[in-house]
């Protein structure tokens, strides 16, 4: 499944627009890199965690040469799959069925009081 994949499942089972549903799957998403990018961890309860890892520096070989290189120190981002993802994927567990919403209630607009012209 990718994401348009995604947004298209989640307006179906929610309800709401694509365009809706997009903005609130970007912002998750952004949102998400940018506190992994800070070094917070972000755990979503019943999927998993999302986190920062470090890797240090170390020397590798050049597969081709045989030469020995440096590799830099980097960070990546890392994830732990929870307890319940992970007996859902293994099949121990049936998934939650999509919750239906329920459909969102129009908010009547009042009219304003007509105003007579007054005849000067």
């Amino acid at each position: 499944m990718n994401k348009a994949e995604l947004i298209d499942a989640v307006a179906g089972s929610l309800g709401h627009s694509k365009r809706d549903v997009t903005d609130i799957i970007d912002a998750f998403l952004d949102e998400t890199k940018r506190a992994v990018a800070k070094g917070e961890r972000v755990a979503v309860s019943g999927f998993g965690i999302f986190e920062r890892a470090a890797r240090n520096a170390r020397l590798g070989r050049n597969p081709r040469t045989g030469e020995t290189v440096k590799i830099k120190a980097t960070k990546l981002p890392k994830f732990r799959a929870a307890a319940e993802f992970k007996a859902v994927v293994a099949g121990t567990k049936k998934a939650a069925p999509a919750k239906k919403a329920a459909p969102a209630k129009k908010a009547v607009a009042k009219k304003a009081p007509v105003k007579k012209a007054t005849r000067r």
